[in-house]
């Protein structure tokens, strides 16, 4: 998922978009090294000491890993799905951008 992503930051980068990861690794001081040499450049929270059973993953009702959630500018959930759709995810994300778009056309 993080070539996706990191496409998907660099094509969005000045539209209202932005990514925001939870990462369930056992050793959280190794993620900057990780996040460094794979180019994350978005904001990631660690899930707790529990790994894929901490916290966050908790409370947004995690199943299994990826689990993606797409948020419109409200933060109502316009899509969700456990594991790796880029095509899917880039097509949400282009439609959410485009409504963000017509609205904006119709306040003008």
């Amino acid at each position: 998922m993080v070539p996706h992503e990191r496409s998907l930051v660099e094509k969005h980068a000045d539209e209202p978009f932005v990514i925001v990861g939870v990462n369930s690794d056992a050793q959280p001081a190794k993620l900057k090294e990780q996040f460094e040499q794979q180019g994350i450049s978005w904001r990631s929270f660690w899930n707790g000491a529990q790994g894929p059973a901490g916290p966050i993953a908790d409370a947004w009702h995690v199943e299994g890993w990826p689990t993606v959630c797409i948020l419109d500018a409200q933060g109502v959930i316009r899509y969700r799905t456990t594991g790796a759709n880029p095509a899917a995810i880039e097509q949400v994300v282009e439609d959410l951008l485009a409504e963000i778009n017509s609205t904006a056309d119709t306040t003008k």
